[in-house]
């Protein structure tokens, strides 16, 4: 992860749309996929993709990375937003196509899984990112504490049953990880147990693979001193008190062992079926760029088809001219 490349598109990659398209839907289509390379093509972003520039690699060191560093961009805020706009478009048209491949028979899906410290900024890529597409193809499952008959279950049993369907964007505001990070902060299970948990993990992760759905594993890393102004904003504002947690300030003590925790788990299980990304998100606008690349370059490394029509499209045609 860093930023010694050329900077110029992060995507050279043509564009295939696949289904024949024409009039009014080619042109719509051709000028996302346009508006997207032209913010692709801006300065300020590097030429290798987001999920290369954002993979850890070799050697990767959670507290050498600077949570306020922008890998993969040097514009500004203001520079972010501009690019931003046009991806969301592109973003949801891809979206679309998708949920649209599924009724036609196609079985893929897309899942997003954002962990993160407290006030790490799920709620805006929830918002800014996610809030982008059509929510009739999105699902967001939100983990908490699990229940009483969830614990009566494998841990892995609730994520099963929260996968996305085809032609779903599935969204994990925490996840299975918290079986790895929370447990083992806490104390919840002997370490035996969760210790065990990486390898199952990582083979169910190649099995939601396998049966056709392309993951992106999000950890937005964030500093201490940003939580700690995030949390003091929320203290200060009486239209942010209901986003405060007092039990955050509990958590707060036990950083160094949630560093520990994500550093075992982004070395455990960063995969080539499902590889980890850390985001700097002391930037919130910057965390929520990333996360909309990674999703676009996961998209279109899907390419979602529009699906054929099956019904006669002539004849359709000429029926509805020859209606009243």
């Amino acid at each position: 992860m860093g930023k010694g490349a050329k900077k110029r598109s992060t995507t050279t990659k043509a564009e295939v749309e696949g289904a024949a398209l024409d009039g009014k839907a080619a042109k719509k289509a051709r000028k996302k996929r346009e508006a997207a390379a032209e913010a692709r093509a801006d300065d300020a972003v590097e030429v290798r993709s987001w999920s290369q520039v954002l993979r850890p690699g070799p050697g990767f060191s959670l507290a050498e990375l600077d949570p306020r560093s922008t890998p993969g961009f040097d514009g500004a805020k203001k520079d972010g937003e501009k690019v931003m706009a046009e991806l969301q478009q592109r973003l949801s048209d891809l979206q679309e196509r998708l949920y649209a491949e599924s009724r036609g028979g196609g079985t893929r899906s897309v899942l997003l899984v954002i962990q993160g410290m407290d006030t790490s900024g799920k709620g805006g890529i929830m918002r800014h990112v996610v809030g982008a597409v059509d929510p009739q193809g999105v699902r967001i499952t939100a983990f908490k504490a699990p229940s009483a008959e969830e614990r009566r279950h494998p841990f892995l049993w609730r994520i099963r049953r929260a996968l996305p369907g085809p032609g779903m964007i599935g969204v994990f505001d925490r996840s299975h990880y918290e079986d790895v990070l929370v447990v083992r902060v806490h104390d919840l299970v002997p370490p035996a147990t969760w210790s065990r948990r990486y390898a199952q993990i990582n083979r169910f992760e190649q099995g939601v693979v396998d049966d056709g759905t392309t993951i992106v594993k999000v950890m937005l890393h964030l500093s201490p001193e940003e939580q700690k102004s995030r949390l003091a904003e929320r203290l200060s504002r009486g239209d942010k008190y209901w986003k405060y947690n007092p039990a955050d300030l509990d958590e707060r003590g036990r950083w160094a062992d949630y560093m520990e925790a994500y550093r075992v788990a982004l070395e455990k299980c960063s995969t080539d079926a499902a590889p980890w990304h850390v985001v700097p998100a002391d930037r919130k606008w910057y965390a929520r760029l990333a996360v909309t690349n990674l999703l676009l370059e996961a998209l279109e490394g899907m390419d979602p088809q529009w699906p054929a029509a099956d019904f006669d499209v002539e004849a359709e045609r000429q029926r509805l001219e020859l209606s009243p």
